[in-house]
């Protein structure tokens, strides 16, 4: 297996493989692009069935890292550790220790942080052996909540392009995954009068968000089919494919999960279905945002007020696309690849 001649090799910088026998630590850190400043961008531990998914994977997220970062107009470049092992069951203090050996060992080129599957308790471990992490306190570290607020302000700026509309009330949302970022994201958005119609692997999470956000229940297939105004994918990305487009039957795509789009083609085909389609890199930032802003040593209130932004740049993106006749996946590349291209060409 190439990484060269992989798909999703995208002339990324450097892409390092980590072993520990020791520990059995087994980990991919894919540095897509440092134009802008270190690559900075959240370590994942998932089972993925083979190696080469957990390659796809490290060099997808650390891409839109890269994207997402110059988005928000954050001095950072773009970068994602994947370790590749059960959550549940595969965590021990020594293989996040080995893994900050492996991180220190780039000398500061990438810097990570938690993201699904790890924790401030994990970034504590890995915080041993290396000073380039962040999101190590338990009670701040987690940057999940400044996701879901993100995700939420750039909600309201797609209703308000495709739907005329300031509140949510009576609209409803099919949101797909649970985690961290998904419950808070689905407490927004009940809070403001949305009926939920979610699903999550976790029965338990399900049982409780139908008595404490009066949510309905839905099967993970069955997700796809709900009339919704918005679908709202917030678990693992790729889930807006040509099988599950055909099924959609809402106005709206405005999640969390990165990588929504199972290829980059398919943004014309969402657009051509009559959807607006909130870019998962723009409107999923407000995590990003907040951890850079911890490494910068900046203020909660300039963080609240970053992450507002959502807001107005996806209505850029909108009013963009439809200007100029291009789905907005199309317009926030562009909006991207113009600030650290230039910064680029300005270093050359």
């Amino acid at each position: 297996m190439s990484v060269f001649t992989h798909i999703d090799f995208d002339q990324h910088e450097q892409v390092v493989y980590a072993y520990d026998a020791q520990t059995g630590l087994k980990a991919i850190i894919a540095i897509h692009n440092t134009q802008l400043g270190p690559a900075m961008g959240g370590c994942r531990m998932w089972a993925y069935a083979n190696e080469n998914d957990a390659l796809t994977d490290a060099l997808r997220l650390a891409r839109g890292m890269t994207y997402k970062n110059a988005v928000a107009q954050l001095p950072i470049g773009g970068g994602k550790a994947v370790v590749i092992g059960n959550a549940k069951t595969d965590k021990t203090p020594e293989l996040f220790q080995a893994l900050g050996e492996a991180i220190q060992h780039l000398g500061g080129r990438y810097i990570t942080a938690e993201d699904v599957g790890t924790s401030p308790a994990d970034m504590r471990e890995v915080n041993k052996t290396t000073r380039f992490v962040l999101g190590t306190s338990q009670e701040t570290g987690d940057p999940s909540p400044f996701t879901a607020l993100g995700c939420f302000v750039g909600a309201q700026a797609a209703i308000k392009h495709r739907l005329n509309r300031t509140d949510f009330d009576g609209l409803t949302v099919a949101l797909q995954g649970l985690g961290h970022v998904g419950w808070h994201y689905a407490k927004y958005l009940r809070e403001a009068g949305a009926k939920l119609v979610v699903t999550d692997i976790d029965n338990m999470i399900l049982e409780r968000a139908k008595h404490e956000l009066n949510a309905e229940i839905v099967t993970p297939d069955a997700i796809y089919d709900v009339d919704a105004d918005i679908y709202a994918p917030c678990a693992l990305g790729a889930t807006v494919n040509e099988s599950t487009l055909a099924r959609l039957k809402c106005k709206i795509i405005a999640g969390a999960a990165n990588n929504q789009l199972k290829h980059a083609v398919l943004g014309e085909a969402v657009r051509n279905k009559g959807i607006l389609y909130a870019p998962d890199f723009v409107i999923n930032a407000g995590g990003i945002i907040k951890v850079c802003y911890d490494y910068l040593g900046k203020s909660l209130p300039e963080i609240d007020t970053h992450v507002r932004k959502i807001h107005h740049t996806l209505l850029e993106v909108f009013e963009r696309a439809d200007s100029e006749d291009l789905p907005t996946s199309v317009i926030a590349d562009q909006l991207a690849e113009a600030r650290f291209k230039q910064e680029h060409a300005c270093l050359a």
